[in-house]
């Protein structure tokens, strides 16, 4: 039985436009630490894991091999998606892939984790249940009433049910029930216990998939096959539906690392430099100045400048894909 730390690296990280984009997402980004999301990713769950599995997309394949190679990591597998087709597949490819005892830990590949002692205390709770046959999801104690994250109510380690990012009046709610945790995109399980489970509450996206997989190449997947499967995410797919699920709570500090607010609290936490009004540059020595706004954050790069109120950073999304319109 194999430990294999599944890192899947689709995504684009649009609300972190104009820095993110799809030619390079937030993960390959050196913003952090001297290493990308990527590689600290990587790196973090080498204390756990005995193997190494690559999910990503054709366009980023390449960005994945350097970073590694970067890590000096030879060993690994890699799958290659030739069309994205959200997670519940790119985890059946995972599945796929390997022998039906062996244990993922499924981790995006985008995500700041502090606390790394309490990290892997949550994940060895983790491999013990899947051990076991259940499906491990992780929820983290919520430190505000976030709405740009997913929540997951669990009440006594038991999951009650999963709620879609919510307005700011029902995050506060969340935060005073005691019962709702922020929902990490984390998972733990045997091989064979997902495909089962898949199986059961997603036919389609299982045999679709299946049928892709067995017709890869070298890790490559076909295209033609690849479109034919249904695009589902695998919270919807299988953590909503299956009767296998159990939680394990975390309390180390975790990020998505979804925005320029969570970018801007954890360089504050750093000691980056912002003016009295709490205003930051991002991107840039040119010196800049900022007269009669607070909280604002100046973005910069070689083609683009996005200037922003930190409480605004969830409608960046909305500025990228206006933005790759134009540009296509």
């Amino acid at each position: 039985m194999k430990i294999i730390n599944v890192v899947l690296t689709g995504g684009v990280g649009s609300r972190l436009w104009p820095l993110s984009r799809k030619e390079k997402p937030k993960q390959y980004l050196n913003l952090l630490a001297g290493k990308s999301l990527f590689q600290q990713t990587v790196l973090r769950n080498q204390t756990v894991a005995t193997d190494l599995m690559i999910v990503g997309n054709k366009d980023n394949s390449h960005l994945s091999k350097s970073h590694l190679e970067e890590l000096n990591i030879a060993q690994y597998t890699e799958i290659v998606e030739a069309e994205p087709r959200n997670t519940a597949a790119a985890i059946a490819f995972a599945t796929l892939a390997v022998d039906k005892e062996d244990i993922l830990i499924i981790t995006p590949s985008d995500h700041l984790i502090e606390d790394l002692d309490l990290y892997n205390q949550c994940l060895e709770q983790a491999i013990q249940l899947a051990k076991n046959d259940a499906i491990v999801t992780f929820g983290l104690k919520p430190t505000k009433p976030e709405t740009g994250y997913g929540y997951i109510q669990i009440r006594d380690n038991k999951v009650l049910g999963f709620r879609e990012k919510p307005n700011g009046d029902t995050a506060k709610d969340f935060i005073k029930s005691g019962d709702f945790y922020w929902n990490s995109g984390i998972f733990c399980f045997k091989a064979g216990t997902f495909l089962k489970e898949l199986e059961q509450y997603e036919p389609e996206v299982y045999q679709k998939s299946k049928e892709a997989f067995e017709k890869s190449k070298n890790g490559v997947l076909p295209l033609k096959e690849s479109k034919e499967i249904p695009s589902i995410s695998v919270d919807y797919a299988v953590m909503e539906c299956t009767k296998k699920l159990q939680a394990v709570i975390g309390t180390f500090r975790w990020s998505d690392m979804g925005s320029f607010e969570s970018i801007y609290e954890y360089l504050i936490s750093k000691g980056y430099p912002t003016d009295k009004n709490g205003n930051m540059v991002i991107g840039t020595d040119i010196q800049t100045e900022f007269l009669g706004v607070e909280n604002t954050i100046f973005v910069y790069t070689s083609d683009a400048i996005l200037i922003l109120k930190k409480e605004k950073a969830q409608d960046v999304k909305n500025v990228y894909e206006k933005w790759e319109k134009l540009r296509r």
